[in-house]
Parts: C-alpha cells; sequence; structure tokens
C-alpha cells in the first residue's frame, strides 16, 4: 500500500548545507522508489493556521518509506538538513482503494 514522507519545514536558513542536501537527496530516493508529490508548493489555507513549507514524498510501500530514512545515504545528508531548518517529519502509509471516511466507524 502506498505510503509517504510529510514534512512540515517551519524555518530554513538557506545556505551551502541546504543546497547541497537537495542536491543529494534524490539519488537517495531512488534506490527505493520514492519521489516528489509536492516540495514547497504554496498552500491555499481553509481552515486552521499553518506556516512554512509543505513536503510530500510518496513510496511504493511503508517498509521502503522507512528503509529510506534509515539508509545510510539518507542519513548521511540529514545533518545537513536538521543543521539548517526545523522540519517535523512523518511516515504514514496510505488508504486502500476504495476507502470511505465511514470505514473508520468499525475500528
Amino acid at each position: 500500500m502506498t505510503a509517504y514522507a510529510l514534512g512540515h519545514m517551519h524555518s530554513v536558513e538557506f545556505g551551502p548545507e541546504i543546497v547541497e542536501y537537495l542536491q543529494r537527496i534524490d539519488a537517495t530516493l531512488e534506490p527505493f522508489q520514492g519521489r516528489f508529490l509536492v516540495h514547497g508548493n504554496p498552500v491555499e489555507l481553509r481552515e486552521g493556521a499553518f506556516d512554512g513549507n509543505l513536503i510530500l514524498i510518496g513510496f511504493p510501500d511503508l517498509a521502503r518509506a522507512r528503509a529510506w530514512y534509515d539508509s545510510p545515504a539518507y542519513q548521511e545528508i540529514l545533518p545537513l538538513r536538521t543543521r539548517n531548518s526545523v522540519t517535523d517529519v512523518l511516515l504514514v502509509e496510505g488508504m486502500p482503494e476504495g476507502y470511505l471516511g465511514a470505514d473508520s466507524l468499525g475500528h
């Protein structure tokens, strides 16, 4: 089942380390079939409050999302981002085809 890495970047200090991170991240995603679905696109806020940028990366399944995040290649570049930004990162599994909101009532 499709899974996602979701990042909420509250702030970033854009400098040489962030540039290097961005130049290297795609190569870390490739072995796990990860791809950017959203990467800092403007959001249209309808409710609540939201500051910062949204990043969404899709993977074929949660195992590959976990394997990407834990991979030596990603762990090597991770400090380039964490030293220069405040970001919440979550891994989450998507819903199966045909899922309905009311299906959650059975849990």
